[in-house]
This record gives structure tokens, sequence and C-alpha cells, in this order.
């Protein structure tokens, strides 16, 4: 062994490939892109059924560097993406997603308005990478 290796950083790892390939199974909708945070390929994949399944096939081969790319991109925290990710697609609408992030005025709202009338939760697709990265960056965890 050398002595002069460098001792090896603790990867964090705020993203999934368990999850990924789950959402992959759905990847014509394009929510493994969202989940990876990749918003606009998410949306061309929605609009266009996963490239007309071409794109989709591709994806299962690029979801470990998609994987390691949102790993080294997002801010791990107190705030677990999965959770978050997991309750923003069966739960979106009721503003759970919100209120694990702390956020409980707008979680509430969505719970009384249905995520806005959906558009809300349409822009939480776009936006729930960034916004668990900011709240883990500030140290803010979901019950503070």
């Amino acid at each position: 062994m050398n002595g002069y290796q460098l001792p090896r950083v603790k990867e964090k790892d705020t993203h999934s490939k368990v999850i990924g390939y789950l959402l992959w199974i759905f990847g014509f909708t394009g929510s493994h892109r969202f989940y990876y945070g990749k918003p606009v390929t998410g949306t061309i994949w929605f609009f266009t059924f996963g490239l007309l399944g071409i794109g989709w096939l591709i994806d299962v081969f690029l979801i470990p560097a998609m994987d390691r790319e949102a790993d080294l991109r997002f801010t791990a925290g107190p705030i677990e993406y999965n959770v978050a990710w997991i309750l923003l697609t069966f739960l979106g609408a009721l503003g759970v997603h919100r209120m694990y992030q702390g956020k409980w005025i707008s979680g509430v709202v969505y719970l009384l308005t249905g995520g806005l009338f959906f558009l809300g939760v349409l822009y939480d697709f776009w936006t729930l990478n960034d916004q668990v990265s900011v709240r883990n960056a500030e140290g803010r965890g979901a019950f503070q």
C-alpha cells in the first residue's frame, strides 16, 4: 500500500439507482429524468413518450451516469430526496412533499387547492431537487 494515497472521501448518495430504475419502467413519462434533475428532457420524454421508446431504451444504460451526476450536483442533508420524490409522485396534490420539507404554509395551501389546481405540482416536478438542495444547504430539517 502506498503511504501517499489520500484517504477516500465518503461520497454522498442523494439519489438512488434503484428508484431511478423503478421510475425508468415508467420512463416514457420522463419521471426518471425529472428525478435526476433533468426537467427539460423529462418534459420532452413526457410529450414524446420517451422519444417514441428509443430514448427510453437508451436511458437504461444512462441511469448510472445520471445518478452520479445528481449525487455530485445536489446537496445532501436532513431532507431525503427519495422520500420527497415519493411524496410528490403519490401525494403531490395534497402538499405532503412540501410539509416534509418544512414548508407548512404552502403545504396547507396545496392541500386545500389540490396542489394549486395541479399547476403547482407540475412546477414542483421541475424544481423539487433544487428545493430540497437549498433546504439542505440551509441546514434546515423537515421539522425545524
